[in-house]
């Protein structure tokens, strides 16, 4: 009796593996995974630098803001420039004077800077930036722009105009 020969099973591993799972993408190297937060941390360096070196106190150097020259109201970053020529100088009270919120957001985004910067060296492949995915954090951020906004142009809140 003649009996048809049976086929082989397919080898779990494909051939010249030796038994091993294929390997993965190569982890990125050290100096790869924090060219994009080395290259921020010198963008940001270089503004600050120039902002240091320019003073936005004296006119001529910089724009005024297009919603003050229009309606006399200050935007959520009128005073910006002038907070962060004073943060170049070190000058923390004159910095929070000029724009609080800006003073607030230079100490989160540095953080954030760290928090990235630290899951890349941890990290076997390049990462993103760390940012808040859940809407509510983003809604959160944008009333607290507004209601900052609306204070720093009552009378009572004249205290947080530049």
């Amino acid at each position: 009796m003649h009996t048809a020969p049976q086929a082989r099973p397919a080898p779990a591993f494909p051939p010249g593996t030796y038994g091993a799972p294929p390997p993965g993408p190569p982890a990125a190297s050290l100096v790869r995974r924090l060219l994009a937060p080395a290259g921020s941390l010198a963008a940001v360096a270089g503004a600050f630098t120039y902002v240091g070196l320019i003073d936005p106190n004296r006119p001529g150097h910089y724009p005024v803001c297009p919603l003050f020259a229009l309606t006399g109201l200050y935007c959520p970053g009128c005073g910006g420039l002038r907070s962060a020529h004073a943060v170049a100088h070190g000058d923390l009270a004159a910095a929070f004077g000029d724009n609080a919120l800006a003073v607030v957001g230079y100490g989160v985004a540095a953080a954030l800077w760290v928090l990235w910067t630290v899951s890349s060296v941890r990290a076997g492949t390049r990462r993103p930036l760390p940012l808040p995915r859940r809407p509510a954090v983003w809604w959160a951020v944008g009333g607290v722009v507004l209601i900052f906004t609306l204070i720093r142009n009552l009378p009572f809140g004249s205290s947080l105009a530049p």
